[in-house]
């Protein structure tokens, strides 16, 4: 809720509380709670997988706004027992440069799930220190691109695409929660033939296509990420997709419909969402 806002309420009761004490108030709590981020930040790199996303974040400047991001870069899910316990740490970021999630994540090394934003990309480099940041592909993503095309343009390739993602989907419903070895084994089982029955109908369909073509778009997206999209199945730790990392953005949307701006860098820096 806005300080505004929150300042018009307190009146309406006959409170007079200053939107600067407001503020006072919200930056003395964000310096005493650091200690306590920063021990869940740690909590959050000790893990074998990260997910990350960002959102945009209007942030005012002179005569305008402009765009700042705002996610969780770190985010602990655990699918299967013997995990870490679940958290998510925000960062803000002026702008969206991959110069800002190389110096949030300077000190990891390993499993990483996120879309396909550029910004990561130095962090795949195998000559990376302490070492390269493995990228997991998320199927949510790969599959909203023909979700899209199957509902709004009723294009029958992307509608079976969808099916057939679908399919792997529900597979990871029914093993989710059971122990990483045990996923792999299943998921070899189970999910690599459709994986790799996919595979073979998105290069049959590609190739018969314009490059031009809306469907081509959506089928290059996945064929050209393919090796990063395909190493769930060796990997009983990995998730399918990075909702969950999509999921605690909601708190940011959320906010942002009440807050509608932040007034600063260093104000969005606050607005942030508590470390979980």
């Amino acid at each position: 809720m806005p300080l505004n806002r929150q300042s018009m309420t307190y009146a309406h009761e006959g409170i007079a509380l200053d939107v600067s004490a407001l503020a006072d108030w919200v930056g003395a709590a964000a310096v005493t709670l650091k200690p306590l981020v920063d021990v869940l930040q740690a909590h959050g790199f000790a893990a074998e997988r990260l997910h990350a996303d960002d959102t945009t974040v209007p942030v005012l400047a002179k005569g305008k706004t402009r765009t700042g991001a705002c996610g969780p870069m770190c985010a602990t899910i655990a699918p299967s027992p013997g995990m870490l316990r679940p958290g998510a740490v925000f960062f803000y970021s002026p702008d969206r440069s991959g110069t800002h999630p190389e110096a949030h994540l300077k000190g990891y090394a390993g499993l990483m799930q996120a879309d396909a934003y550029a910004g990561f990309n130095r962090l795949y480099e195998a000559s990376r220190k302490p070492g390269p940041i493995i990228e997991i592909g998320c199927w949510a993503h790969a599959r909203r691109k023909f979700f899209e095309l199957a509902r709004l343009k009723k294009a029958p390739i992307a509608s079976e695409a969808v099916q057939k993602i679908d399919t792997l989907f529900a597979i990871e419903r029914e093993i989710n929660g059971v122990p990483a070895q045990q996923r792999a084994a299943m998921r070899n089982e189970r999910s690599r033939p459709l994986v790799e029955e996919l595979h073979a109908f998105l290069r049959g369909r590609r190739a018969k296509l314009s490059g031009k073509s809306e469907t081509a778009r959506a089928i290059d997206y996945s064929l050209k990420r393919w090796e990063v999209f395909t190493r769930f199945p060796d990997d009983g730790r990995l998730c399918m997709s990075n909702n969950a990392a999509e999921r605690e953005l909601r708190t940011v949307a959320v906010g942002r419909k009440n807050w509608t701006f932040a007034g600063s860098d260093e104000g969005a820096a606050g607005l942030r969402p508590s470390t979980r």
